[in-house]
């Protein structure tokens, strides 16, 4: 009885631990999708100190959030007596949970060199005119879960601190994900999806097959509708003709 109590134990546990890593993977997608979409306007007309400062904010969320995630995977998964299924969920979320690290490290890198590239003016004026200009307060606040975001004035060196407190937070960035990779061996080519390809391309053919049955069936009573109204036409044709030859013999 105590042994089956253990394992009831460890059972909740460690489902537990994997409704929690399922949660914070993903808000961390949300918060690394949310990040993308600023860095696209970095350089651009909408650049501006308060997207820079949004970018950081989301940026420190991301990174909240993934060291979080870092340590409940990372306990979890070196324990040994995960059963086989449970082994395999938590290395998919720990491939996510990378390879979302990873594009956000990608981004984070775009974004420091397009800083480089298009710095903000003393006067915090684009350097690109592009005659499209709106907020992105409202992509951040998803990324902060917040109502509102407010700004307080910023100096006209933020910028140049800023260079600098990303290209720190990048070499973070660049750390954990080698971290990561030295405590866990999980080598994501042997990780086996929970879903079926074969399924999926099955569902696309057969939707495929049933959108050219239903566009067969359509171009058929097209065509029969087209030669009943080429048959209508050439009969009236013929009448016209007779009417015209008949008149002609009478006259």
């Amino acid at each position: 009885m105590p042994n089956i109590r253990v394992a009831s134990e460890g059972s909740v546990n460690s489902q537990k631990v994997k409704e929690e890593c399922v949660a914070v993977v993903e808000a961390l997608n949300k918060v690394v999708s949310c990040y993308r979409h600023l860095a696209v306007s970095v350089g651009g007309s909408a650049d501006s100190i308060r997207l820079r400062d949004e970018l950081r904010r989301t940026r420190e969320k991301a990174q909240e959030l993934a060291l979080s995630n870092r340590n409940k995977l990372t306990t979890a998964l070196r324990d040994k007596q995960l059963s086989k299924q449970e082994r395999g969920d938590l290395e998919r979320l720990w491939v996510q949970f990378a390879s979302c690290f990873e594009l956000f490290h990608t981004d984070m890198c775009k974004v420091y060199d397009l800083g480089i590239a298009v710095p903000l003016s003393a006067t915090n004026q684009p350097a690109m005119q592009t005659g499209f200009s709106g907020s992105t307060s409202a992509i951040a606040a998803r990324a902060l879960s917040v109502q509102n975001i407010t700004y307080s004035d910023s100096p006209t060196n933020k910028a140049n601190l800023e260079h600098k407190d990303l290209e720190d937070e990048i070499l973070k960035v660049d750390e954990l994900i080698t971290d990561m990779e030295m405590k866990v061996n999980v080598l994501r080519w042997t990780v086996e999806a929970n879903a079926n390809l074969n399924d999926e391309i099955e569902t696309n053919d057969a939707s495929s097959a049933t959108l050219l049955s239903v566009e067969d069936r359509e171009a058929q009573e097209s065509r029969h509708c087209c030669n009943g109204q080429q048959l209508i036409v050439s009969l009236l044709l013929c009448g016209v003709t007779l009417i015209a030859v008949t008149l002609t013999s009478v006259l």
